[in-house]
C-alpha cells in the first residue's frame, strides 16, 4: 500500500492539484465510501424519513388542488402543510449535524491519510481524530455562520452591478470556500485552535489566491458533473414513472409504490448531495497541502535532513 501511496506535502502547482485530487479519488473512493456509510447510517436513516414527510407534505398539497391525480380526500390541506413543514424542520437540523460531520468526516480522512503514508488506516482513527477536536470542530461551524451572513450581504451588494457583479460573487463564493477549508485542515493537521487557524489559512489562501479560487470553481463544475450523473438514471427513471402518473391519472398519496418511489428518490439526492460535499473538502485538503508546503518547505527540509544524515 504505501507504495502507491500520494505523497500530498508537495508544492504543486493548479494544474497537478486537480490531477493528484482524481489520483487521490481512485485510490481512495472504496475505503472513504465505507467509512461514510458506516458514520452516516442514523442521519441515512432521518433522511429516508425526511424524504417521506417532503413528499407526503408536496405530492399532497398538489394532488388536493388536483394538479397531480386525484387525491385520496382523506387528507386535510393542513395535515400535509404539517407533514412539509415538519419534514423541512428536520431536515433542517439533519442537514446541519450531516454537514458538520462530514465535513469533519472527509477532512480527518485525508489528515490520517497523510500521517500514516497511506489508506492502510483503521476507520475508527478518523472517527477518533474528529472525536479529539469535536470542541474545536463545533466552535469552526458555529463561527460559519456570521462568515455567511457577511458573504450573503455582500452578494446581494454586488447583484445590483451587471456582468461585474456577478463575476465578483463567484469569485467571493469560491474564495470563501478555499478559505474555510483550507482553515479547517489547519484546524486538525496542526492541532491550532479555531481563531488561528482562520488566520493561517486566510494567509495561505490570500497569497495563493487566483491558485485557491480556480481550483474550487474547476473542481467545484467537475464534482457538480459527477453529482448530475449519479443521479442521470435515476432521474430518467423518475421521469418517465412521473409521465406515467400523469397520463394515467394515478392518485398518487393513495398509493403505496408512487409514495415509496418519491421517497426513495428524494433521500437519494440529499444523500449524493450530502458525498458530493465530502469530496469538495477533499479538493481543499489537498489544495493546504500544497499551499502550506509552498510557504514553509517542510516536508523539503525534512528529505534534505534526511539525505544529510544518510551521508555522514
Amino acid at each position: 500500500m504505501r507504495n502507491n501511496y500520494i505523497e500530498l506535502r508537495i508544492n504543486r502547482d493548479f494544474g497537478d492539484i486537480l490531477s493528484i485530487y482524481f489520483d487521490f479519488l481512485k485510490q481512495n473512493i472504496k475505503k472513504f465510501t465505507n467509512v461514510f456509510l458506516n458514520y452516516n447510517g442514523i442521519f441515512i436513516v432521518g433522511l429516508l424519513i425526511t424524504s417521506y414527510l417532503l413528499v407526503s407534505g408536496f405530492v399532497g398539497l398538489i394532488a388536493a388542488d388536483g394538479l397531480y391525480g386525484n387525491g385520496s380526500g382523506s387528507v386535510s390541506d393542513e395535515d400535509y402543510l404539517i407533514y412539509l413543514f415538519s419534514g423541512l424542520g428536520i431536515f433542517l437540523i439533519i442537514f446541519l449535524l450531516v454537514a458538520g460531520l462530514n465535513f469533519s468526516i472527509s477532512s480527518a480522512y485525508l489528515v490520517k491519510y497523510d500521517e500514516t503514508s497511506g489508506n492502510h488506516f483503521d476507520k475508527k482513527e478518523v472517527w477518533l481524530l474528529f472525536k479529539d477536536r469535536w470542541g474545536d470542530i463545533l466552535l469552526f461551524i458555529i463561527l460559519l455562520i456570521p462568515l455567511y451572513i457577511i458573504y450573503l450581504v455582500v452578494a446581494i451588494v454586488f447583484t445590483f452591478i451587471p456582468l461585474i457583479g456577478i463575476f465578483v460573487q463567484y469569485v467571493l463564493q469560491f474564495f470563501l470556500a478555499a478559505w474555510i477549508g483550507v482553515s479547517f485542515f489547519c484546524m486538525l493537521s496542526e492541532k491550532k485552535g479555531v481563531i488561528t487557524s482562520f488566520k493561517e489559512g486566510w494567509t495561505l489562501v490570500i497569497n495563493n489566491f487566483w491558485r485557491s479560487v480556480g481550483v474550487n470553481f474547476i473542481l467545484g463544475l467537475l464534482n457538480g458533473l459527477l453529482f448530475f450523473i449519479i443521479l442521470l438514471i435515476p432521474g430518467v427513471i423518475i421521469g418517465l414513472y412521473t409521465f406515467h402518473v400523469v397520463e394515467n391519472n394515478v392518485d398518487v398519496t393513495g398509493s403505496v409504490i408512487s409514495m415509496v418511489v418519491y421517497t426513495l428518490a428524494l433521500c437519494l439526492v440529499l444523500i449524493a448531495s450530502v458525498y458530493a460535499q465530502c469530496l469538495s473538502q477533499f479538493v481543499n485538503g489537498i489544495l493546504y497541502y500544497a499551499l502550506h508546503e509552498k510557504t514553509y518547505n517542510v516536508n523539503t527540509r525534512s528529505k534534505i535532513e534526511q539525505i544529510g544524515k544518510s551521508g555522514l
